[in-house]
């Protein structure tokens, strides 16, 4: 089948709201009096009322948006929509504090536009610049809940609650509690002063110091809008986390399938040749079993006529001359019966006769090739199926999404299914009025409708039993046999031949299928793939620094061909990090990048690999000239091949062995290949335990281009042919295990003699590897020998090398600690 991918419409919606979607304070409130006060001190001056109003429940106080403008304008409108023709108190005059009366709904009751529309309010003033301000409207208008509904899906709510009384009331906790079932949103609770307080500070004070209450107060609100911009803050980062986390779920989703695909595609590409081969095989060894037997039978089958007529004889001799044939009316007067009837008689009793025998030659018919079913056409149906149903869905897509109502997955061409069952006589049974039955029927028929009688006589029981007896007598068992073997042969021959004709035309359909395969798996791997691995990492990478930020760079610690190590002292709660950064050179680097990155991601933590916290992509790097990739890890204490030069001892060597083969085995398990097994891609802890790490050229099998990746001295000879498997990492891991028996870092001299790359690389096709040291236990230079053998199929599999390991082990470091001076060589 195809994978479609499709993006939810709700996270479609809620990326375009985070993206797009103006954020939006709203100002819930105990009362009327307490959101005005609060829109006052956010916006620095008294523009509503705060006169509290004695009945709250008969208050018709309309929603108020304050946005921002270039002029002070004020007008009625209807949410995103259009301003309605109205005049406004403040309209007919100068005005500091927005006029009562427009604040109320006025006018008709039933005018919905009116109820419904919104007091706009237009203000020069930078804070809403970033952020419209709505009042929500009095609870006897509108409830909360339902001013929020309407928010949500205009704008990015950030929710506050005004504060006057000294506790909540019922009514209160109920809104809050309505709020939090309905949408999740924080709240920010803020205390405003009691009504008719003094709010604001004057433009003009009448002496040059403030009471000291005065200024705590101010002091006061001050730290509280603080917190409120924080607050806000750290609402519309969750918006926009929330939105990264979408996307990036999106892209790892699509990235996937496309994996999964190519995965599907390389089984497809190898299997499918496979499958016809082993169809055409199989058909031939069915009809050369058939041909057998029909050869066979031949002279079986005459001398079980003979045995069944003989045995047969008497009793049907018997039932032809009892039996009570209908439609035949035999008069009782002795006038002879009609030639009709007579003939009519001896067609029933023929057709007693061959009804028997019949059924005696289909069963040893039946009984000879039945068991065929079992060994060969079982199997060979599954295989069509499969066939047919891939060149179905390769021709016919769209029917690969249509399930046949009786709930079968299998679409198979019953052309060849009916050629199938016909060529071979599977299916034959007395009842079923198969070929080998028709066959016998006509032949029998032809024999005995030579039978000549004279004028007719009268049907007693004994001219019944003579006419059955001269039919029975008149069958020639071995011409019957013949005929019917021969018979055989010809339809099983045309038989073949039509299936074989249908199988040819099922494979020139694969060939162009697997034609446009192939085409489609080297887009998949080189294009979508990678493309999607790099907006993979660019969603996650917005995703962490918004979450932790960017992190600091410290002391350099290392660096390779690509990029540089640097210690972070902490990051996301981590600590102490490790900070590589990346600067891609060109589009292929930064796809291996991003792949690198998805497939470090995707693996679940494990003890021996290190372990990616996070990535931030830096658009500044070096001053802003290039754009950098920074990916976090946890930081190690030092490379094998550090470790090596600064000297191990044996038991600890052997256990970064068994480390090592323990995190390649892992990686081999989630279907990944490393391709970069190493000293310094191999890091050790302060007690010497080993991971691996630097997943740069880790790939699935399915997404393996066949590019020659790797360090030169670690690099199987298969690498070189382009067509390779995990066993690459084996061979790696035997080169590992000559330098950590070895017990230093110095080149092996079959490597260090080699002028250049090329020469190194012609003499490992060759056959040449590291030499064995005398220091080597016979043991492990067996092992290093079966993990670099030539021949990648010959190779062991880890799940063997690491039990040998673990013996190898036991055996050296026991004898290690009863003789202090043995080492590695078993000769002294």
């Amino acid at each position: 089948g195809q994978n479609f991918i499709s993006f939810p419409r709700h996270e479609e919606e809620h990326l375009q709201r985070s993206v797009s979607w103006h954020p939006c304070l709203l100002i819930l409130g105990q009362n009327c009096s307490a959101k005005c006060q609060l829109l006052n001190i956010l916006l620095g001056e008294k523009l509503l009322p705060t006169t509290k109003i004695s009945n709250e429940e008969n208050c018709k106080r309309r929603r108020i948006r304050f946005t921002h403008g270039s002029q002070t304008r004020l007008s009625l409108a209807l949410p995103q929509q259009y301003e309605l023709v109205h005049v406004l108190a403040a309209h007919r005059g100068h005005w500091d504090t927005i006029p009562e009366e427009d604040l109320e709904i006025q006018g008709d009751p039933e005018d919905p536009a009116h109820r419904i529309a919104e007091l706009e309010v237009m203000l020069p003033y930078s804070l809403l610049k970033e952020v419209d301000v709505v009042v929500a409207p009095c609870r006897g208008f509108q409830p909360a809940e339902d001013t929020l509904g309407e928010l949500v899906n205009q704008v990015l709510p950030v929710v506050t609650f005004a504060i006057s009384e000294a506790q909540l009331s019922p009514s209160d906790q109920s809104e809050l509690r309505t709020i939090k079932e309905k949408f999740s949103l924080p709240i920010f609770f803020f205390r405003v002063p009691e009504a008719g307080g003094e709010l604001i500070s004057p433009k003009k004070p009448d002496s040059d110091k403030s009471p000291p209450h005065c200024q705590l107060m101010v002091v006061e609100r001050l730290d509280k809008l603080r917190l409120l911009s924080t607050f806000s803050r750290q609402v519309l980062q969750k918006h926009l986390v929330e939105a990264a986390t979408s996307l990036n779920e999106l892209h790892c989703r699509c990235l996937n399938i496309f994996i999964n695909q190519a995965f599907d595609m390389q089984r497809d590409l190898q299997i499918t040749p496979k499958r016809l081969e082993y169809t055409r095989r199989k058909e031939n060894e069915l009809y050369e079993s058939l041909m057998g037997i029909a050869n066979r039978k031949q002279e079986e089958m005459k001398d079980m006529i003979v045995e069944t007529l003989g045995n047969m004889k008497e009793e049907l001799l018997e039932d032809a001359a009892l039996g009570e044939w209908g439609d035949i009316i035999i008069p009782e007067n002795g006038e002879p019966v009609s030639s009709k009837d007579i003939k009519c008689c001896i067609k029933q009793i023929q057709e007693l006769i061959i009804s028997r025998l019949n059924q005696a030659v289909a069963n040893k018919l039946i009984s000879s090739v039945d068991y065929l079913r079992e060994s060969f056409v079982g199997t060979l149906e599954r295989c069509l199926k499969s066939l047919e149903e891939s060149w179905e869905v390769s021709v016919h897509p769209a029917r690969s999404l249509e399930k046949p109502k009786d709930g079968s997955v299998h679409i198979t061409s019953n052309y060849l299914k009916q050629i199938l069952n016909a060529a071979y006589h599977v299916e034959v049974t007395f009842h079923s009025g198969s070929t080998v039955t028709r066959m016998l029927w006509e032949q029998i028929k032809q024999i005995i409708q030579r039978i000549t009688w004279v004028s007719p006589p009268a049907i007693t029981s004994d001219w019944k039993r003579k006419v059955a007896q001269d039919a029975i007598e008149s069958l020639s068992a071995s011409k019957l046999a013949k005929s019917i073997c021969s018979q055989f042969r010809t339809r099983l021959n045309s038989s073949h031949e039509a299936f074989a004709a249908s199988l040819r035309q099922l494979e020139d359909g694969h060939s162009g299928r697997l034609e446009r395969t192939e085409d489609l798996w080297l887009k998949v791997r080189k294009d979508h793939a990678p493309r999607l691995a790099r907006l993979s990492l660019e969603s996650r990478s917005l995703q962490d620094v918004l979450l932790h930020g960017k992190p600091k760079l410290g002391r350099e610690l290392g660096r390779g061909q690509y990029g540089v190590v640097y210690l972070c002292d902490s990051w996301g709660g981590h600590f102490p990090c490790a900070l590589k950064s990346v600067v891609p050179p060109d589009e292929k680097h930064w796809n291996d990048l991003a792949l690198e990155f998805h497939y470090m991601r995707s693996l679940q933590t494990h003890e021996r690999l290190v372990h990616l916290h996070g990535s931030v992509i830096d658009y500044g790097y070096g001053g802003g000239s290039s754009i950098a990739v920074l990916l976090i890890m946890e930081r190690l204490h030092r490379d094998l091949y550090t470790g090596l030069k600064a000297g191990l001892e044996l038991e600890t060597r052997l256990q970064i062995a068994l480390d090592v083969v323990e995190g390649i085995r892992y990686l081999h398990s989630q279907g990944l290949v490393h391709r970069d097994i190493k000293l310094k891609n191999v890091l050790l802890d302060k007690k010497n335990r080993a991971k691996i790490t630097d997943l740069g050229f880790c790939k699935p099998e399915a997404m393996m281009s066949g590019s020659i990746v790797g360090t030169p001295i670690h690099m199987a000879p298969e690498l070189f042919t382009g067509k390779y498997d995990n066993s690459v990492d084996v061979y790696a891991f035997g080169i590992l295990f000559w330098y950590i028996c070895s017990g230093h870092v110095k080149l092996p001299e079959a490597f260090e003699r080699c002028a250049s790359k090329d020469h190194l690389w012609n003499n490992v096709r060759r056959g040449v590897r590291p030499e064995r040291l005398p220091v080597f236990d016979e043991e492990c230079w067996q092992l290093m020998e079966a993990c670099w053998d030539g021949d990648s199929s010959q190779r062991p599999l880890l799940g063997i090398v690491q039990p040998m390991l673990q013996g190898i082990m036991d055996r050296l470091c026991k004898s290690s600690s009863e003789h202090p001076n043995k080492g590695l060589d078993d000769s002294t």
